[in-house]
């Protein structure tokens, strides 16, 4: 073989059979222990993903991506404006909003919502709420006919059927002989739709836009212009780029600006769970060490020998280093399989241990997702591997030092 002699002993002594099977019991221990972190490292990481995925999903897909509005809140010229915008090949739709708040009563049941004004022939090209309807459609909101779609929350609450009406009710007041009224309409239940975030389930409403705009009395204008983008990740970008074009006449806003603590907190939470779960790596390293440093003790003889015949203490370091190195290898394949396998087949084997064990782990009802997510990115395959062998190869570095400093002539004294 013309592999190189450290290399070549260190390899010998890795699968060599040994008289002290404690060793080699420390040895498996070592390998399994770092497998089992690398494996749940790629595991939770994958899964922590999956649910950040679906939430964006679920939440980016009915917001907006950018937001254009006027200070006064009722924006009359957003057909000039919408031309403007014609050049920027970021945008990909755009559809005009009334966003406004009021109250909703039926019969005894009274809830407050943020009431959405659309136009359900745009509404398609800027969100998927289109995609989340259980009952109905956008398109049976016509104006002048005053229909309105609930959030499933929301017509739980007010205990509402399709077909059922409701009575909203505006800030704004109309002049009576009595005096200023609250200005109220009933509104005919035609849609519901279920996002599965609960902010919009319980808190939301659609009306046509046209209906919207008298309702809240904005004289025939909308509240903005909805963007939606290519790349949801460039909005700040395109937010900024938008703000020199439109200067101080309008206000634009992004969603990371009214969503980007929820995502950063996820974010957070993904990190710390990173270095929680590098712990298990850790302890592997240690047991790496404590393997190492009695299989430095073990092979005192073998080590003065090597010395009597002219291998240098750098040489004794590297035949030390290498069997280390190899245990961490090892150990960081055998995670890296399982955890990619488990990852690849989680949508299979989570149900099978919710059938084994009788439970199900996010509960229909209480959970917007009730199937555990993954996406297992290259990334952090990559990531927590090369970690887990950096760490496998510094864990060598004590005892391969100890090994290099043994003296040949006290070693052979106790032979």
């Amino acid at each position: 073989m013309n592999l190189p002699l450290e290399l070549f002993i260190g390899l010998r002594y890795t699968r060599a059979k040994r008289r002290n099977h404690f060793i080699s019991f420390m040895s498996l221990i070592s390998m399994f222990g770092l497998g089992l972190g690398v494996m749940a490292l790629i595991v939770v990481i994958s899964v922590m993903n999956g649910f950040e995925k679906e939430l964006r999903g679920q939440l980016l897909g009915i917001v907006s991506h950018v937001t254009i509005s006027s200070p006064n809140n009722s924006l009359k010229d957003w057909g000039a404006l919408s031309e403007s915008l014609g050049n920027n090949e970021e945008i990909i739709g755009r559809a005009t909003y009334v966003k406004a708040e009021a109250m909703l009563s039926n019969l005894s049941s009274v809830g407050g919502a943020i009431i959405r004004g659309i136009d359900p022939e745009l509404e398609s090209q800027v969100s998927e709420i289109h995609h989340h309807m259980t009952f109905g459609k956008l398109t049976d909101l016509v104006p002048g006919e005053y229909g309105i779609v609930l959030g499933s929350g929301l017509a739980i609450s007010l205990n509402v059927v399709p077909g059922d009406s409701v009575t909203m009710i505006t800030p704004q007041t109309s002049s009576l002989s009595a005096g200023l009224q609250p200005l109220l309409r009933r509104f005919k239940v035609v849609g519901l739709f279920e996002v599965g975030v609960l902010e919009y389930d319980r808190g939301s409403a659609v009306i046509h836009i046209e209906d919207a705009s008298r309702m809240f009395r904005l004289d025939g204008g909308v509240t903005g212009l909805r963007l939606k983008l290519q790349d949801m990740d460039s909005a700040p970008l395109v937010r900024s780029q938008l703000k020199k074009q439109v200067n101080l006449d309008y206000w634009v806003s992004d969603w990371t600006i009214q969503y980007g603590s929820f995502f950063k907190a996820i974010q957070m939470e993904k990190t710390a769970m990173f270095i929680i779960l590098s712990l298990i790596v850790a302890v592997a390293a240690f047991n790496i060490v404590s393997t190492l440093v009695i299989m430095v003790a073990d092979k005192q003889a073998d080590i003065a020998i090597l010395r009597t015949i002219g291998m240098s203490p750098t040489s004794i370091m590297w035949v030390f280093m290498v069997q280390g190195t190899v245990i961490g290898v090892c150990g960081t394949l055998l995670g890296l399989g399982s955890g990619v396998l488990i990852t690849s087949y989680i949508d299979v084997i989570v149900p099978a241990l919710e059938q084994f064990f009788q439970t199900q782990l996010l509960p229909e009802g209480n959970y917007s997702l009730t199937e555990v997510p993954s996406d297992m990115q290259k990334s952090d395959v990559i990531k927590i591997s090369v970690l887990s062998f950096l760490v496998s190869a510094l864990a060598t570095l004590y005892p391969a030092i100890r090994a290099a400093k043994t003296r040949p002539a006290e070693a052979l004294s106790y032979e």
